[in-house]
């Protein structure tokens, strides 16, 4: 008869979490102008900080700030050798966007391609944002 413990333990495995989509993408456009920004900054940065603040005619606009460091509750996203942090309360709201970054003869600036965009204002300044369906 064996001994109850001789026997060997059982052992249980977690299963693994499911990887979590990436929260935002980056054009090549967008990418060479965040190097080009963080090269050329006075103080040392270590990326942009991408997040959704409340305003505007349509309710809300993006926002997009040097970022010196990351926070704890920042969401971290690495794409073409550059740094995005996003804003956590942003994260619904930007899940599926493509950051673009375009220049003419009259403004230079980052565009925003949102599947979750509802609608936007005429001048451009703000859009209407909806959760995105995870």
């Amino acid at each position: 008869m064996t001994n109850m413990t001789d026997a060997p333990t059982p052992v249980v495995s977690k299963p693994k979490p499911r990887p979590r989509p990436q929260v935002m993408r980056l054009t090549d456009a967008a990418a060479a102008r965040i190097r080009d920004l963080t090269a050329r900054a006075e103080s040392e940065i270590i990326g942009l900080r991408v997040g959704v603040k409340n305003g505007g005619c349509a309710g809300q606009s993006y926002t997009v700030e040097y970022a010196h460091d990351v926070r704890p509750t920042d969401e971290v996203v690495e794409d073409k050798g550059v740094k995005i942090l996003v804003d956590p309360k942003a994260v619904l709201f930007l899940l599926g966007t493509e950051m673009d970054y375009k220049a003419d003869r009259m403004q230079a600036q980052f565009v925003f391609n949102n599947p979750n965009q509802i609608s936007a204002c005429g001048c451009g300044e703000s859009v209407q944002l909806k959760p995105a369906e995870v």
